[in-house]
């Protein structure tokens, strides 16, 4: 049989051999070596070759995967500064207290994690004691993405620190009452403490990338030199499964993003078992980082290693390492000396030798106790490396055990993610093995206590010490002491008071509008952030490209093929738009750092991420729950909104729901407007509270959501009514009556209905209006609806109001308070969208709206196949008034006839 290796084509065949000669004795060389030495050692011989081709700058394709050992080997480790002894001590009290804490709560049954913080409580210490920086310097520091499972950890150094309490130490995840701890990390819960939230897996990592590169675009844009702040995440080998954790690990290295570590704390597990049970997870992720292109560092294997690796002479142990699953190793760590000599060692006769000269007592010490991630040194030398790398970003893959020092109970199971507590005995055996000085008296009635060695004690003051060399305690999170924004100019917002005449412009392109003035602003232009998902010239945004231009590190390195024109796509290194490609977790990301500049640096920015609206809400959802969790600011714009304007786009296009996800999440305040004078007032007074002078009561840590479309329409005048700016921010207002919209009724006594719509539905309801009267004789009066869900909180804080005693009325039943008839409310999204208000609107009520699955079809047929365009609305009113015996019930089955429906 051939071999296909012998046939398979190689990309060196397209090129001619100058020297086949030359090319022959190469070859002839390594089989040489493969017949003689064996494969394993021409293999070896390969990759050394191949590594000092990549170090002196030939071009090479990079190797994926090195051998299963540390990148860094001993002898090159630098001596780590500080005091080991004083580290070790600190590093043991808060093993117990986070131990003691979760213990203490699970009471309570609240939960929470143990076994994490065990297996990565050196690559914090380490960090927090030599490498992480703290505010207090320049008012940014480091930026720290906290694994959210080992939030005990970071609990039991701030409490080791002063900064907690042990009553906060028993309020684990017991908020309600104050004075509590979140279960993981959270700004909106404990916001001096926390920045990031981030057991939402994979959002950590992703949002740390895009956190690195929002830095640099700081930097670059002259806001803020932010160049000193180095973003960390810690992340686990099993969160590593979520596409968002290496959906940007390519943007990462392509903008050289060397402010950037991810510390990955490989324990081998997730939260029910192995992470690769017949594979290697370090492996994998090895080659996955490098053929992104980041440094990759490995610390695997502690120093009793060493010896081992000695006498290695045939290379044996590294190919038992690299070949063992990841399941077997996690089995060795629960099994004797006896097995491990079997099972590992006993596959190979050089290794089978080599344990011979091993003691049970090594093998154990190997096996069952050492790896990189638990030694100071190692993590140490592993993070002087990242920070010193330049060119790329970073990644450190540490290799630890879970539930390392909890005893064996807990070290490697696959059931100690769900493990919630020690027994005494276990305490006390752990006791021991930390060498901490806790008696046995100071168990009382079973409680393990806290443990503390005073607030003037050696390890606190060195602990203390060691955060002000670095800048102040971490993490951190601060608010600063900013100066209100000051306003824009009025006249940027008043032009759209006065209508756009006979000019069709869609609430899209007013939008727009509005943001090329409020960029021009001399005092805040250069603070706004416009973010879009590669669709700028789908929201008419083109011409902002040679004005602002597009961020880039490197700024223009090629000419533009639309140079000769007047909106040619314009590239800077100072550039102010982020364009981020077809990525809406990736802009999301970007709208998330930017949003909460405020708070990381102390420089407020305002971003605006216009994307299409199906493409927000409902697939990055969770990363706009994180935007809430990290009180953020800032203007989400779902374009080329509601069910039915997007012509011949369809069902994954259309969107009817985007408002009804966007009411689940209390930081977003929701608007679905309908005119461009009514954009222009929700900007406004968005700008005045997150950025301004919010008025008392005012929770400034909000977002605002705005559906605009893509349908061109006459803009019309702002009505000179009274209460239209309340009612516009508040969520309703009357847009026009019968009798002001000049509609003849024949009848002085006509029945009377009120019209509700929001957004795009707000025409279909005024021809309606035009039609109820002049073929059927109704009187209309029209309400711009331009909150549903500001309109029901709004309501449900009356209800709440109430409870407590206190007498308020709801502002839609206010608004509605006298208006005659029923109420019929339309939308370009499902009926649940405005049957939010219903159950507070005194009015009869019904309501139209396009449920189901979108189409592709013009936008008359899509209404009509919903039922919501203006003839249904008049046959719906006409059916509603019939109820109510106002017009004849033979007028609905004339009307459903007339219209062909």
């Amino acid at each position: 049989m051939t071999d296909p290796q012998a046939i398979q084509p190689s990309a060196l065949d397209q090129l001619p051999d100058r020297d086949p000669e030359e090319t022959a004795e190469w070859q002839a060389s390594l089989d040489a070596v493969a017949k003689a030495a064996g494969p394993h050692r021409a293999a070896y011989l390969m990759r050394r070759t191949l590594e000092r081709a990549e170090g002196n700058g030939i071009a090479l394709p990079k190797l994926l995967e090195t051998d299963y050992v540390n990148t860094i080997p001993t002898a090159a480790e630098p001596s780590a500064p500080g005091d080991p002894e004083m580290e070790r001590r600190i590093t043991a009290w808060n093993r117990w207290n986070a131990a003691a804490m979760v213990t203490r709560g699970s009471k309570h049954g609240v939960g929470g994690h143990i076994a994490t913080f065990a297996s990565a409580a050196w690559l914090y210490e380490t960090g927090f004691n030599h490498f992480f920086r703290g505010k207090e310097a320049d008012g940014s520091g480091d930026q720290l993405y906290i694994q959210g499972h080992a939030s005990p950890g970071i609990y039991a150094r701030a409490f080791l620190d002063g900064r907690l309490t042990e009553q906060h130490l028993d309020n684990f995840r017991q908020e309600a009452g104050g004075n509590g701890l979140p279960s993981y990390p959270h700004p909106r819960r404990l916001p001096w403490l926390w920045e990031f939230p981030t057991v939402s897996m994979g959002l950590g990592p992703l949002s740390a990338i895009y956190q690195a590169r929002f830095n640099r675009y700081l930097t670059n844009r002259g806001i803020k030199d932010v160049s000193a702040s180095h973003v960390w995440a810690f992340l686990g080998d099993g969160e590593m499964d979520e596409p968002e954790s290496t959906a940007a690990l390519a943007l990462a290295s392509r903008e050289g993003l060397d402010n950037l570590t991810f510390v990955i704390n490989c324990n081998l597990q997730r939260l029910d078992g192995p992470v690769r049970a017949n594979f290697k997870i370090v492996q994998e992720l090895e080659a996955q980082f490098r053929g992104a292109g980041w440094n990759v560092i490995k610390s695997l294997w502690g120093s009793a290693w060493d010896e081992l690796f000695q006498l290695d002479t045939t290379g044996a142990l590294v190919r038992r390492l690299r070949e063992v699953p990841d399941a077997q190793v996690q089995t060795y760590q629960t099994r004797g000396a006896a097995y491990i000599r079997e099972d590992f060692f006993g596959k190979d006769p050089a290794l089978a030798d080599m344990a011979k000269l091993l003691s049970d007592d090594k093998i154990l010490e190997c096996f069952h106790l050492s790896r990189g991630g638990h030694e100071a040194r190692k993590v140490f030398a592993a993070y002087k490396a990242a920070v010193e790398f330049k060119g790329a970003p970073t990644v450190i893959l540490a290799q630890t055990v879970k539930g390392h020092t909890l005893g064996e109970g807990f070290a490697s199971k696959n059931a100690n993610h769900q493990m919630k507590k020690l027994s005494v005995d276990e305490f006390k055996a752990m006791r021991d093995l930390l060498e901490l000085p806790i008696s046995d008296a100071q168990f009382v009635d079973g409680v393990v206590p806290y443990g503390h060695p005073g607030a003037d004690a050696p390890e606190v003051r060195y602990l203390q010490e060691r955060r002000a060399a670095l800048g102040g305690p971490a993490p951190a999170r601060r608010t600063h002491a900013l100066a209100p924004l000051p306003a824009p100019a009025e006249k940027a917002f008043a032009s759209f008071d006065k209508g756009s005449g006979s000019q069709n412009i869609a609430t899209t392109m007013a939008f727009v509008r509005l943001v090329k003035d409020l960029v021009r602003d001399k005092e805040t232009g250069k603070r706004w952030v416009p973010i879009v998902p590669d669709e700028a010239r789908t929201f008419g945004m083109e011409s902002l490209f040679p004005s602002l231009g597009i961020y880039s590190p490197k700024g223009q390195t090629y000419e533009p093929v639309d140079r000769d024109q007047l909106m040619y796509y314009k590239e800077a290194k100072n550039g102010q738009i982020l364009n981020e490609g077809i990525t809406e977790a990736g802009s999301m990301a970007d709208f998330i750092a930017a949003s909460t500049a405020y708070s990381t640096h102390g420089e407020a920015m305002i971003p605006f991420y216009i994307f299409y609206s199906m493409f927000g809400w409902q697939r990055t959802a969770d990363q706009m729950w994180q935007l809430g969790d990290q009180l953020g600011r800032g203007f989400l714009v779902g374009a080329t909104a509601g069910r039915t304007t997007l012509t011949g786009e369809g069902l994954q296009h259309a969107d009817g729901h985007s408002p009804v996800i966007a009411a689940t999440n209390p930081a977003a305040l929701s608007y679905d407007p309908a005119f461009a004078y009514e954009i222009a007032a929700i900007v406004k007074d968005g700008l005045r509270r997150m950025y301004g002078e919010a008025a008392p009561g005012e929770d400034p840590n909000v977002f605002y959501y705005l559906t605009v479309y893509n349908e061109p329409m006459p803009q019309p005048a702002k009505p000179s009514a009274p209460g239209v700016d309340e009612g516009i921010l508040k969520g309703l207002y009357r847009f026009n009556t019968a009798e002001s919209a000049g509609v003849d009724v024949a009848a002085a006594n006509a029945p009377r209905i009120q019209l509700l719509g929001s957004g795009t539905a707000i025409h279909w309801v005024l021809k309606a209006q035009r039609m109820l009267a002049e073929e059927w004789g109704v009187a209309c009066d029209v309400w711009s609806a331009t909150s549903w869900t500001e309109l029901r909180r709004d309501a449900l804080e009356a209800d709440a109001a109430l409870l407590r005693g206190e007498e308020r009325l709801p502002y839609v039943r206010q608004a509605l308070q006298g208006a005659e008839g029923p109420v019929l409310a339309v939308s370009d999204y499902m009926r649940q969208v405005p049957d939010q208000i219903a159950q507070w609107v005194d009015q009869d009520w019904s309501s139209l709206g396009a449920d189901g699955f979108g189409l592709s079809d013009t936008r008359e047929a899509a209404r009509r196949h919903f039922g919501v365009d203006a003839e249904s609305i008049v046959v719906a009113a006409l059916a509603q008034l019939a109820r109510r015996g106002e017009v004849k019930a033979s007028a609905v089955k004339e009307a459903r006839e007339r219209y062909g429906l």
